[in-house]
């Protein structure tokens, strides 16, 4: 008899056991939060990208109902068939007037957004220079393009002008490609400085916008506008499924890049168009932010707020260094990030455990939301205070 061609998937599975990397999902019940009922259970909620506490907010139900029952709950098919609604381009205008940009264009997902953006502008002529702690998104769609890729180490700008000095003069067309805000970390790129390399040595620059749009910034634009850098050439990629509450993915840039975004992008053009729920929902949000200013404050005010008690209470633990509302506490080993992580769920707190081979190192990760209340902080806090002191 043969041999078994699916055998491996077995095997591999039992590698990813002894390694304590197995993820499996943890049921939430319930409209999202600042609290959330967990497999049946209330905690406070340090686990989700919903910064502004929009995912649950009337607002966005209502324009998400209204918005099904004038369309349906699909858009049937791609944008250039039969999926264009209206709402795709009051949100694409929407986004573009948030990021003050000449244009945007709708994506079904960031992921898609990101693999679709970057096949379209580089092949293997050209060359990818890649922060390599950028998303799996960034780094699938950099391998898609069979582009020469080469990663810099983090936010290493020394090395990556090594790398423009030694290998640009050898490629058609270079994108330089990065997070703005770095999910698993907190930090941020520097980007006025790449900004300056980009211009330097003629190269492309993309940035992810997804943990930055609604958050970063004056009016929540994201690192762009943090930067001070509105208004120069560069590629603007985001999700609308963080701050913004939704679901689906953007671009934006200068009218030429969407227009040719529209008929060179993979993603966009053989994919079904965003929901009409999800689109009116992003849409919605994107009101919000603009006319609530406080939501946006408030956020800011709660992540000082943590960052204070931190250092007072827990002064020497090993904390990522974070400009952002991502905070992460380092721990030895993927098997105590584990247990540290159920610890916290059985005092009442979701703050998940993140491990290889999404990072390097395995830490908890705590996302700070608007609607968190002073005595949710306080709670993480105790918590902390008590799982540290439990494992010392």
């Amino acid at each position: 008899m043969a041999a078994d061609p699916y055998a491996w998937i077995e095997q591999s599975l039992a590698t990813i056991h002894r390694a304590d990397w197995y993820r499996s999902v943890q049921t939430i019940n319930g409209h999202p939060g600042a609290t959330v009922l967990l497999e049946g259970r209330e905690v406070i909620n340090f686990a989700s990208n919903d910064y502004l506490g929009l995912a649950g907010d009337e607002r966005l139900i209502a324009a998400a109902t209204a918005a099904t029952q004038e369309f349906g709950t699909g858009s049937t098919g791609s944008r250039l068939l039969s999926g264009h609604r209206k709402l795709h381009r009051e949100l694409e205008e929407a986004i573009a007037s948030l990021k003050q940009t000449e244009d945007a264009l709708v994506f079904s997902s960031g992921y898609l957004a990101n693999l679709g953006t970057i096949t379209a502008l580089v092949g293997k002529r050209d060359l990818i220079l890649a922060d390599q702690y950028n998303h799996s998104s960034l780094k699938n769609g950099a391998i898609l393009s069979s582009a020469t890729i080469i990663e810099f180490p983090h936010c290493d700008i020394s090395a990556l002008k090594n790398e423009l000095q030694r290998v640009r003069q050898d490629y058609r067309r270079c994108l330089i490609v990065t997070d703005s805000v770095f999910s698993m970390d907190g930090d941020l790129c520097p980007l006025p400085v790449l900004l300056e390399l980009a211009e330097e040595f003629s190269c492309m620059l993309l940035v992810d916008e997804a943990h930055a749009t609604g958050v970063m910034g004056k009016t929540g634009a994201g690192c762009v506008e943090h930067f001070g850098c509105t208004g120069r050439q560069l590629i603007q990629i985001g999700t609308l499924s963080k701050a913004l509450g939704s679901l689906g993915g953007y671009v934006a840039g200068s009218t030429t890049l969407i227009d040719f975004l529209r008929n060179r992008a993979p993603t966009w053009i053989y994919t079904t168009a965003l929901s009409p729920a999800d689109a009116a929902a992003a849409l919605a949000a994107i009101d919000v932010v603009q006319k609530e200013p406080q939501r946006h404050a408030q956020l800011w005010y709660n992540v000082a707020q943590l960052k204070e008690l931190i250092q007072k209470h827990l002064p020497n633990q090993r904390l990522l260094p974070s400009q952002s509302p991502i905070l992460c506490l380092q721990l030895p080993s993927a098997a105590d990030a584990l247990q540290a992580a159920q610890y916290l769920k059985s005092a009442g707190i979701f703050a998940p455990a993140i491990r290889p081979p999404t990072v390097p190192t395995s830490r908890i990760r705590i996302s700070v939301m608007a609607t968190h209340k002073a005595a949710h902080i306080e709670k993480l806090i105790q918590s902390l205070h008590s799982l540290l002191n439990t494992a010392a």
